[in-house]
């Protein structure tokens, strides 16, 4: 079960972001960051009234909302710096690489006493290498430095603010998303305030994308925090990392990008690590 959620999580997550990626060529991407997840904390607070989970406690050691707060601030980091470089660079290239953030709560998980197995360990290897892999064509041509400071930005604020989701969501992992959303609403808030706009989108095709990149970001989030209390975090995280693939295969498919050799060998080797992860 865990290792469905987290797929699944990686599906919602690769939407979104190709979604957030096309919108940003458009609109600023502090903008997109913004309403989007506004728009995904209107449907995580749904959410919450119709489960009653709002009752858990809130504070203490195994409390939800300090860890909901940092997620919050780190994550909303990882998806301005994730959506400037999607905009300024190509989305199959970009995404890759911010997806090795599993890196950071993989190596939180195994000093926190995590301990894997043999061939678990190659499983996550192997899905690592494959999500890498698919960035090798453009950085073997010297990427620019611009789009790949971004990446890198989005791989420390996604790895630090995923460690964050897998420590609250032992109490409610939906309550740790609604806390996240409601931290970048008042971080977009100030933003749009300071800026003296808020981002200018006026058609029902950008509101729809918007809803789409909100409610398929927040649904990956809360599936991730599911996946990371009924699985090893270790697993359960470098698994939802694979969002990338399905940036890529949409980036293809829809914006006819052309995939190299390299980035297909990546993509074998990802869904090799899931099913070595799988029988492990």
């Amino acid at each position: 079960m865990a290792i469905a959620l987290a797929l699944f999580s990686s599906v919602l997550w690769g939407s979104a972001d190709f979604e957030g990626g096309r919108l940003a060529k458009r609109f600023p991407s502090l903008a997109v960051t913004g309403a989007s997840q506004f728009i995904g904390l209107c449907f995580g607070v749904v959410l919450v009234t119709a489960s009653g989970v709002w009752r858990l406690p809130a504070f203490g050691p195994n409390g939800y909302l300090v860890s909901g707060f940092f997620a919050g601030i780190f994550g909303y980091f990882g998806l301005v710096c994730l959506y400037a470089g999607l905009a300024s660079g190509r989305m199959g290239v970009v995404s890759p690489i911010s997806s090795l953030c599993a890196i950071i709560p993989l190596t939180y998980a195994l000093i926190s006493g995590e301990r894997l197995s043999l061939l678990a360990g190659i499983g996550i290897s192997v899905a690592l290498l494959g999500a890498f892999c698919a960035s090798g064509p453009e950085i073997s041509q010297r990427l620019p430095l611009k789009p790949l400071l971004y990446a890198l930005g989005a791989l420390f604020g996604f790895g630090t603010s995923l460690t964050f989701m897998a420590r609250g969501s032992a109490s409610s992992a939906l309550m740790t998303m609604v806390f996240m959303r409601v931290t970048t609403l008042f971080i977009s808030l100030a933003v749009a305030f300071a800026r003296k706009s808020f981002g200018g989108f006026r058609t029902p095709r950008d509101f729809r994308s918007l809803a789409f990149i909100g409610v398929a970001d927040f649904s990956a989030n809360v599936l991730i925090g599911m996946a990371s209390t009924r699985g090893l975090v270790s697993v359960v995280m470098v698994l939802g990392s694979l969002f990338p693939i399905m940036t890529a295969i949409l980036a293809f498919k829809i914006l006819h990008e052309r995939l190299h050799y390299i980035q297909y060998i990546g993509i074998f080797f990802a869904v090799l690590g899931v099913g070595i992860i799988s029988v492990s």
